[in-house]
């Protein structure tokens, strides 16, 4: 029996999605024109499932920054930070970015998936207690299994259960750390972080927040939801990725935790794996200042969110909880969505198919996420799009058997 069999169903899933007209897992975009459009099978088609929330992957500033430290400083460092791997540039990074959230400290990774790998693990260890909310990102549930943890999973966005499932453990030895994500990725809602960190205090529990997807797109600073809810002194420890909002590739943790810096030599996926090439650093250095010096960015952003959330509303389109950058589209099925997804490409149109077992609750989804870059006239188009695919699909928008999710809030904005 080939070592691969295991993945048989897989593989015919895979070729059923395909049937349905494209691969959705090999599409090609090439090239990328600009933060907002690029080309997809020979044609011109408007991006809208990037994650490029400010539209900075695309920037002259970011490129020439990139182009620079390739010329002077190589291709990569060929070693892991712990070893041959750190320049002065990555202390740098470090630097600027434990200063931007006001830490004591910063430890840079070269994914934002090896950030929430290495520090779940690390910092969990077999006599200790991770509790991980419902819909957590894989990386938080890949990093909860290297763990050695007891892991716990409380309800998705419910301090109560949270509260109940620590008052548990009042009485058990070990370490009690609470995992929560400034915004989920699918549905685009954030955390109750306020409550969540009134549980914290009363328990004597640590927090960790994954600010991956709302760095740069919350708070007054751009620094994510525990800046946006007002108890950063509360997050103890703050992950985020840089392939977001400032549109590279990498990941971060920083703390104001004594000795943090024994982490280094205790964390796995931090000592092993080879640290960021100098290109990624110095395009990652210059988007963290254009985040800090062009606040106007982060109101483009959220009036394209509001345009985009408030047209598909209208339509009677089953959406996302919260207005955000991500606005997910809700499907009756897998099939429909498929067909749905692939007429929004045809017509011109780029989203994320998302399909269980990677949603909550087993949905089938079209998520699509908003830029700083995108114009007004670009998302008017894009929900044009949506609403003209529903009717040539024959589909009611607002005709799913999903229940209708709760009424709609736009959170720190």
């Amino acid at each position: 029996m080939s070592i691969l069999a295991k993945f048989a169903a897989l593989s015919i899933a895979r070729q059923q999605l395909a049937e349905g007209g494209r691969d959705p897992f090999a599409v090609l975009i090439e090239p990328t024109e600009s933060a907002t459009e690029g080309w997809i099978e020979g044609r011109r088609v408007l991006l809208f499932g990037t994650n490029n929330y400010l539209g900075l992957s695309q920037h002259p500033v970011a490129r020439k920054a990139a182009a620079d430290a390739a010329l002077h400083e190589g291709s990569g460092t060929t070693g892991s930070r712990i070893a041959n791997g750190t320049s002065g540039s990555h202390q740098k990074l470090e630097e600027e970015v434990a200063a931007f959230y006001g830490r004591r400290s910063c430890m840079v990774f070269t994914t934002g998936y090896q950030a929430n790998l290495g520090m779940l693990s690390v910092l969990a260890g077999k006599d200790d207690h991770l509790l991980i909310d419902a819909d957590s990102h894989a990386s938080i549930y890949d990093g909860s299994r290297l763990s050695q943890a007891q892991v716990i999973r409380f309800r998705h966005n419910d301090p109560d259960d949270l509260y109940r499932r620590l008052r548990r453990l009042k009485d058990s030895p070990g370490s009690r750390l609470v995992v929560v994500e400034g915004i989920y990725s699918m549905l685009g809602d954030s955390a109750p972080l306020a409550e969540i960190a009134a549980v914290k205090r009363e328990e004597g529990a640590t927090l960790l927040v994954d600010e991956a997807h709302s760095l740069g797109v919350l708070g007054a600073r751009g620094r994510g939801l525990a800046e946006a809810a007002g108890v950063e002194q509360d997050a103890d420890f703050i992950v985020g990725t840089f392939s977001k909002s400032l549109g590279s590739v990498g990941g971060y943790c920083v703390s104001d935790y004594a000795g943090f810096d024994i982490l280094r030599v205790a964390c796995r996926p931090y000592m092993f794996t080879a640290s960021m090439p100098p290109s990624v650093v110095a395009s990652v250095r210059a988007t963290l200042k254009l985040l800090q010096s062009a606040p106007e960015l982060r109101d483009r952003l959220w009036a394209n969110a509001r345009q985009f959330h408030g047209a598909l509303s209208q339509a009677g389109f089953i959406l996302g909880p919260q207005v955000s950058p991500i606005v997910s589209v809700d499907m009756p099925d897998v099939s429909t969505a498929v067909a749905f997804w692939n007429m929004l490409l045809d017509r011109g149109v780029y989203v994320n198919l998302t399909l269980p077992p990677a949603t909550p609750d087993g949905r089938a989804l079209l998520r699509s996420s908003l830029t700083a870059a995108h114009e007004p006239a670009q998302v008017e188009a894009a929900a044009a799009h949506f609403i003209a695919t529903a009717a040539a699909l024959g589909i009611d928008p607002g005709g799913t058997s999903k229940p209708a999710l709760v009424a709609e809030r736009e959170v720190f904005a």
